[in-house]
């Protein structure tokens, strides 16, 4: 086994101990329960396959590590203002970060390498850096299309559509034409139209 492989499966291994569970729906049309993070990187990889289909391992690595453990420091953990959000957003990221570099040397990558695969989990020089770009549009395109709808249900509507501005700000040009391509309802649909013309 290559030390990619290797260290995509202690990833997965990861994340298949989340206790958080979701039903999906497999290729056969059969629905099983897996651990909610198994599943969203799993899609994040169908993501990225997407926007880069000649992705590097250490932005493959990145993306199938960017919920690295989350299920063990919840949003509840942190005060419920913008102030505590945005410190839970920044604790995860460099714990998520450090985890997945620890996986990269423990699987054989250099320093370098792993010191890599942290930079992009960290989502450093966004914007300037064309790997960091691709993975912050993979993370937008899998919430547009698995935690959208759910998310829209609970927020009213300004709400919605002000971080629905925000999330399309985040993404390149790439990311759009993929995120309008996503099977939505209707609903979503009509908030994600208002949001592009507000």
């Amino acid at each position: 086994m290559s030390k990619f492989e290797r260290a995509l499966r202690a990833i997965d291994e990861a994340h298949a101990q989340d206790p958080n569970l979701v039903t999906v729906t497999d290729s056969n049309g059969v629905q099983k329960e897996v651990p909610y993070e198994l599943h969203y990187a799993q899609k994040m990889t169908k993501y990225l396959e997407q926007c880069d289909p000649a992705a590097s391992e250490a932005l493959q690595l990145a993306v199938r590590a960017q919920h690295l453990r989350r299920w063990e420091v919840p949003r509840s953990s942190y005060p419920q203002t913008k102030q505590g959000y945005f410190a839970w957003r920044t604790f995860l990221k460099n714990r998520q970060a450090e985890q997945a570099e620890k996986i990269c040397l423990d699987c054989g990558y250099s320093a370098e390498e792993a010191g890599r695969v942290a930079a992009l989990v960290r989502k450093e020089n966004l914007k300037k850096d064309h790997e960091t770009q691709t993975l912050e549009d993979v993370a937008c395109l899998v919430f547009l299309d698995d935690q959208f709808e759910e998310f829209e249900k609970a927020h009213d509507e300004e709400k919605i559509v002000s971080i629905l501005k925000k999330t399309w700000g985040k993404m390149s040009d790439r990311g759009h034409e993929l995120a309008l391509k996503i099977d939505m309802s209707d609903r979503a649909k009509a908030l994600v139209s208002k949001a592009l013309v507000a």
